[in-house]
């Protein structure tokens, strides 16, 4: 018997009208992520604006998705962003230096073997999002460390279904923000981004909360600890450190 999210792709809608929203935002709304089953087997491709309504997310429309932590290599810190006022998704809301998709549009962006089309699509939305040029985020940098499975409502309307890829990059980069995507951006050490997260006037994206609460911390905390000899520290030394393989359940 087909998965939930095969039968959402076969029945999802777009019906809603964009009109109303920023027009660069409402255009983006047009690019077509990869469709997956709950084990992220690739099973189609739909635009962005079918897989975030939450219309079909109830259904088990479920999307391939990414999460990016870059890291400053002589001290640690994680560099986070706080989403622009005119994202349809989530707006104004702090998170993870860049979290997107891969898109069925690009053919490198679909290559599976060694998470090569997420790490390549991590590398566009840097610099699309934060101008951060890809010369400074070759996709051989990026570690993977694993992929999770979470639903959460932005609105009444949209939301996000996806089989996320957590990628951790440790570099020395150029911001210079796309104001049309994120409002703010600024580097944080562990006990910073604990107090924002205990700051009720800051919100930040429900996939960087579950993120943060299962994993976040002690993944850095070994980050640090495996510094080398120069004082740095680098993503790659965290090779091994988790299996990927499968991909975790937080629905």
């Amino acid at each position: 018997m087909p998965s939930p999210a095969v039968l959402a792709a076969q029945a999802a809608l777009a019906t809603i009208d964009l009109s109303r929203y920023d027009p660069e935002q409402s255009r983006l709304m047009d690019e077509r992520c990869i469709l997956v089953d709950e084990d992220d087997n690739a099973i189609g491709a739909m635009d962005k604006k079918t897989c975030h309504l939450m219309e079909n997310i109830n259904k088990g429309l479920l999307h391939r998705a990414f999460s990016v932590f870059v890291f400053r290599p002589v001290d640690g810190k994680l560099l986070l962003q706080q989403r622009a006022s005119e994202k349809i998704t989530f707006p104004d809301m702090w998170t993870n230096t860049c979290c997107s998709h891969p898109l069925d549009d690009i053919d490198e962006e679909k290559v599976e073997e060694d998470q090569h089309g997420v790490k390549a699509a991590g590398s566009r939305k840097l610099q699309h999002e934060l101008g951060i040029p890809q010369n400074q985020t070759p996709i051989d940098n990026f570690q993977y460390l694993t992929r999770i499975h979470y639903l959460a409502p932005s609105d009444g309307k949209w939301g996000e279904h996806e089989v996320d890829y957590i990628l951790f990059l440790t570099a020395d980069v150029t911001v210079t923000p796309n104001l049309n995507e994120i409002r703010d951006y600024k580097y944080v050490d562990k006990e910073e981004l604990q107090t924002m997260f205990q700051d009720e006037g800051n919100s930040f994206t429900p996939w960087f909360k579950l993120i943060a609460r299962d994993y976040l911390f002690g993944w850095w905390d070994e980050l640090i600890r495996r510094k080398g000899a120069d004082g740095k520290v680098s993503a790659k030394t965290l090779a091994g450190l988790v299996d990927g393989s499968k991909v975790v359940k937080m629905v």
